[in-house]
């Protein structure tokens, strides 16, 4: 299992406001890389690499709020405050493309269920040819206090089947950034496996709320500013609380 956590400060930042840049077409087929204004100066119109987030989660509405699924919200946090439409069905995940500033991006949950989540993410790495360092994947972790956050470079999937998928889809491949969010210990002798498919309590969900917008305000530092900076955004803002 994976160890450490962390808090986030609220010191304020330039880019929690909204982002005016057109999104893409819907269909999936469309390239990602093509110019949106064919009068644009050629600084403008300078392509830039896709990044793929991906959240991981359970499809259907009866695991639609549970913490397996946090994953899942936090690509729709992204998508709601960036107007990006999780509508279309493509590569077995709901689907959408967007901007994050001038920054081309692909949003996915996968439909597979949580343990096959590497048959959809791989087929869309592979489609786009998304270089594994631009790939970000979001997923609940065990070993995080509730609602901490840790942005992480690379590393093993730490237990996690959705994450044991997703690397075995790229060939034992680990070498992508992950974005954890904490669900905490199940309490007593409570089941792991149960632990995780129940839904939050009024102050959980009230404090998970704060974290995902922490969570937006990261992944929007990773595609602008860099990973160091994400990272110590995520990571060092606050003491890092390490666990056994």
């Amino acid at each position: 299992m994976n160890v450490g956590a962390c808090s986030m400060s609220r010191f304020q930042l330039p880019i929690r406001r909204r982002f005016s840049k057109p999104l893409f077409s819907a269909p999936c087929n469309l390239s990602l890389l093509s110019v949106r204004n064919s009068s644009a100066s050629p600084t403008e119109s300078k392509k830039k690499e896709p990044w793929l987030i991906v959240g991981l989660g359970n499809p259907g509405k009866k695991y639609a709020a549970t913490r397996h699924n946090v994953g899942f919200e936090m690509v729709d946090t992204i998508a709601e405050a960036e107007g990006i439409s999780m509508n279309s069905v493509s590569f077995k995940a709901l689907f959408g493309k967007g901007y994050i500033g001038d920054v081309p991006i692909i949003l996915a949950k996968p439909q597979t269920f949580m343990n096959l989540s590497g048959e959809s993410v791989g087929a869309i790495v592979s489609y786009y040819k998304i270089p594994l360092k631009q790939v970000l994947v979001i997923f609940d972790d065990l070993d995080l206090p509730f609602a901490k956050l840790r942005l992480l470079p690379k590393g093993g999937h730490g237990g996690h089947n959705g994450m044991k998928s997703v690397i075995n889809h790229f060939k034992g491949n680990a070498g992508f950034p992950r974005l954890r969010i904490g669900i905490g210990r199940p309490p007593g002798k409570m089941d792991p496996v149960a632990f995780v498919l129940r839904t939050f309590t009024k102050h959980e969900r009230e404090e998970l709320n704060f974290t995902l917008q922490d969570g937006l305000d990261a992944v929007r530092i990773l595609l602008l500013e860099g990973f160091d900076k994400s990272a110590t955004f995520v990571n060092s803002s606050k003491k890092i609380e390490q666990i056994g």
